[in-house]
């Protein structure tokens, strides 16, 4: 009989946050839940009580109270979720104010950039005033181009704090990619990078900025990223552009406008591989309370753990990973390749970062299998208790390379969502063993089914 991979000791369980989510239940409601399973089933069945038990569980302050937990209609167009509660995205990610590090900005050249949580607020509180004065309000949409560094999130805080709508996309993308999805959302700002590195070249992206620019007539005005001061001279949209670092000073305490629970937060854009890119809309509630469950409770993310995820801006595991901040955890960010100088650099931020839970690829585990690393041999990996896999299907063969040639020790979680819900459907669980092949379970509040040919639910026996 097959044996699960990884079995979470009695103590793990007991410290988990999920453990504790269930005695709150259990407490709460006045029910038996013994089990993960009784808790799935009683946060599909009982949805109301279920995403109130989140919101109160994770303290969320809404500014104006809810009027009911769900109203319903005929079909799902038609629920709403919370009406009548006010509340701010960026207010919440903000909470904390100390010198605990928010964001540690990592480059391919060696570069390290810190933000401890007050530096962070002061930097959205002075992008937020610029912004504010050069006409940015609710509804107007704020596009980006940039690497995977601070700078992204400030300027995602620093918008949806003004209740305005983020979409981002990498800088690897070219022109017609971005005019696909920007032509579309009519953004009032821009913020591009004039060059960024992959793999040990420079890229220089103002050419293909002009290029979009030219038509992007929303644009009024282009902050660009780059250390040189003379970065805009000899663009052609050189007089709707200016640095970013001379267009605002961090300091002050930002303002939260608050708005519906249903307000617009983020557009993100499907694959393109059926005709031009589709906007896909996220409000900035149910992104929150979801990303609360999924990073507080499946992942088991904390106040005082590392969170890395090897991803661009282009990807909603971005929009995942910076949802972070909102349960005070220490974002770790990576700009560049993946296996540039060398096959182990991802592997090397673990030790150097004191890394807790690492978040890549199907891919990318593949390539390091095929490479013939052995990180348990080259690192010590002490801070690591959790690793994440997302992007496609991780093939058996990966969960026995993760557990034989990286950590025995281990929460492997195959997760699996995608860009429509900006979440999860199945994640990893801090109550459960890791089977081989497997993802671990559905997540709470998702009513998830497997059928088969004949349309007919698949069960799983374990």
């Amino acid at each position: 009989m097959q044996q699960p991979l990884w079995t979470p000791s009695p103590g793990r369980i007991q410290a988990s946050r999920m453990e504790a989510f269930r005695r709150f239940v259990e407490q709460r409601e006045s029910l038996s839940l013994p089990d993960y399973p009784a808790l799935h089933a009683w946060s599909v069945e009982q949805r109301p009580a279920f995403w109130q038990a989140i919101v109160d569980f994770f303290d969320v302050r809404f500014s104006t109270p809810a009027r009911c937990v769900l109203r319903e209609g005929p079909v799902m167009p038609d629920a709403h979720w919370f009406a009548g509660a006010t509340l701010n995205f960026a207010e919440q990610l903000l909470r904390r104010r100390d010198e605990h590090p928010a964001l540690v900005s990592l480059s391919e050249d060696g570069r390290r950039e810190q933000l401890s949580y007050r530096e962070l607020a002061e930097h959205v509180a002075g992008l937020q005033r610029s912004l504010r004065e050069a006409g940015v309000g609710v509804g107007d949409r704020v596009a980006a181009c940039l690497p995977n560094g601070w700078q992204a999130v400030v300027g995602m805080l620093a918008s949806t704090s003004l209740g305005a709508i983020w979409s981002s996309c990498s800088p690897d993308f070219g022109a017609q990619g971005m005019l696909d999805r920007f032509g579309q959302i009519e953004p009032r700002v821009l913020i591009g990078c004039a060059s960024y590195r992959y793999a040990g070249k420079s890229i220089d992206l103002r050419e293909r900025l002009d290029e979009v620019l030219a038509q992007l007539p929303s644009v009024e005005r282009l902050l660009l990223v780059s250390s040189d001061p003379g970065a805009a001279m000899g663009m052609r949209a050189a007089e709707r552009t200016v640095r970013w670092d001379d267009f605002y000073t961090p300091q002050g305490e930002p303002q939260f406008v608050r708005l519906p629970f249903e307000q617009p937060l983020y557009i993100l854009y499907s694959s393109g591989t059926t005709g031009v890119p589709k906007c896909i809309v996220h409000g900035a509630g149910g992104t929150l309370l979801q990303h609360l469950k999924e990073l507080g409770l499946h992942t088991d993310l904390g106040a005082n753990d590392r969170l890395f995820y090897y991803t661009t801006c282009g990807w909603m595991m971005w929009n995942w990973l910076v949802s972070g901040l909102a349960l005070g955890a220490t974002l770790v960010l990576y700009d560049g390749a993946p296996f540039h100088p060398h096959s182990e650099r991802l592997v090397d931020l673990i030790d150097a970062e004191g890394i807790s839970l690492f978040g890549t690829s199907a891919r990318y585990l593949a390539a390091l299998q095929k490479s013939g690393s052995r990180p348990r041999e080259s690192h010590r990996l002490d801070s690591l208790r959790s690793l994440l896999s997302t992007g496609s299907p991780l093939a058996p063969e990966s969960f026995d390379f993760v557990y034989r040639e990286i950590k025995a020790d281990l929460c492997l979680a195959s997760i699996s969502g995608g860009t429509d819900i900006v979440s999860c459907f199945a994640l990893g669980n801090p109550l459960l063993p890791v089977w081989r092949g497997e993802l671990q379970c559905k997540g709470l509040g998702m009513d998830v089914q497997v059928w088969n040919d004949a349309g007919k639910a698949v069960v799983d026996e374990k």
